[in-house]
């Protein structure tokens, strides 16, 4: 510490570094921040102006709740274990946001205004083109085989009708599509209804004959009625499925009520700020992940790693596009190669038993690696529509957002696995 030059009293130390008086005694007292010097006889404190960093750092880890214990470690002891004690701190204010978030939310769902499922009516007029669309991108979100016997609720389609918007959400756990509608008239709501994945499809297979579908959902009965055709002749009812595998047929209901479909506005409303965003072509991702088995990793090297790739690298980046290019590598579509050439990088796809694939993509944010399930990915992928993949992630082990650049009403969300372990 260099204390030749001017000493500051207390109160005008205190604020420059934002700390009240009363505040820097303490911190002496417990022997993280002490004063250049100390009166013999008054007891005044004075601090060195190179002493404001650190007061500013201690200041600035207390309001993010670290002890002082660690507070001291942070300060003065090894990074390693100055690391360590950050990590652990970030992982405890990570839980505790997330048990509060909870608790709100369940607090936020019993406010009148939620979807609800046998209460009040609403009805909405969509292109049955586009309803069928939205079945065909959602429904292979829907839980299959044993997940959905064990939870029934997963391998329904819930469609939604609320806030002027007509929504289909499935989810599996792995995976999460949301599609929403913009219907040409829509009255009541809101409200939610769940369709059996399978009936939804044959739904689909219905509504994409039809120019225009009136989705009508009355408060009488638990499911959805669809009408078309001259006076709404044409039409198609479906109940909400039972639940079987409690004691039920289809024949013979035992059990009418599911369990709650999952919340996923909570789901979306709680993904963290992106941190990466990858665009890249969709199908050769697609082509480059399907076939492979195990946990399949995606990585995008540092700048200075790419660095190496020297004149010719920018010149491959700058090429007119072409499925292969000649030194093997695929190019991303027109519309993501016509990007500045400087930021076009090249992503790496290994593991699950497949050679290395290498892709032409765009990344922004730090270097990238992440790993996926390919029976969760591929089928987020074939979902999509357009050229290219919009990927938004947050961290390695936060659910991955997955965009088609050319429809933003759809949305996925595919969790990442642990590497190649392939565990969740």
């Amino acid at each position: 510490m260099d204390n030749t030059g001017e000493l500051l009293s207390i109160g005008a130390f205190a604020r420059q570094v934002g700390l009240a008086p009363s505040a820097l005694r303490f911190y002496d007292d417990c022997g993280v921040l002490q004063p250049a010097q100390v009166d013999g006889a008054t007891g005044y404190r004075r601090y060195a102006a190179d002493q404001a960093a650190r007061a500013v750092r201690l200041r600035r880890l207390r309001e993010a709740g670290l002890s002082l214990v660690d507070v001291a470690v942070v300060l003065d002891g090894p990074q390693d274990t100055a690391r360590d004690v950050l990590r652990e701190h970030l992982e405890r204010l990570r839980r505790t946001a997330d048990e509060a978030y909870a608790v709100v939310a369940g607090f936020l769902g019993e406010v009148p205004g939620e979807a609800t499922y046998g209460n009040g009516w609403a009805r909405a007029r969509v292109c049955g083109a586009e309803l069928a669309s939205a079945v065909r991108q959602v429904a292979p979100a829907a839980a299959r085989g044993g997940t959905a016997q064990e939870f029934p609720v997963l391998g329904c389609v819930a469609l939604e009708l609320a806030d002027g918007e007509v929504r289909l959400v499935a989810t599996d756990r792995y995976r999460l599509a949301v599609r929403v509608l913009r219907p040409e008239e829509f009255a009541g709501g809101p409200r939610q209804v769940l369709i059996g994945a399978d009936a939804a499809r044959r739904l689909a297979e219905w509504a994409v004959r039809q120019v225009w579908v009136d989705v009508e959902c009355d408060g009488e009965t638990a499911g959805v009625r669809l009408r078309s055709g001259a006076n709404r002749a044409d039409w198609r009812e479906v109940p909400e499925p039972v639940d079987i595998a409690r004691g039920g047929s289809e024949e013979e209901p035992q059990v009418k009520d599911l369990a709650r479909f999952p919340d996923y506005r909570m789901v979306l409303q709680g993904l963290g700020a992106e941190r990466h965003r990858l665009i890249v072509d969709r199908v050769a991702l697609r082509d480059a992940v399907a076939g492979r088995s195990g946990a399949v990793s995606l990585s995008v090297p540092s700048r200075g790693e790419r660095e190496g790739g020297g004149q010719a690298e920018v010149e491959g980046r700058q090429r007119a596009v072409s499925r292969e290019t000649c030194d093997g590598l695929l190019d991303v579509s027109r519309e993501t190669a016509a990007a500045d050439p400087e930021t076009v990088q090249t992503l790496e796809v290994m593991g699950g038993g497949g050679q290395p694939v290498r892709l032409r993509a765009v990344l922004t944010g730090s270097a990238l690696r992440i790993a996926f399930d390919p029976a969760v990915l591929v089928p987020a992928l074939e979902a999509g529509v357009g050229p290219d993949a919009l990927m938004e992630i947050a961290s390695a082990d936060r659910p991955v957002v997955v965009r088609s650049a050319d429809q933003g009403s759809f949305t996925t969300l595919v969790m990442p696995v642990r590497g190649a372990g392939g565990r969740r």
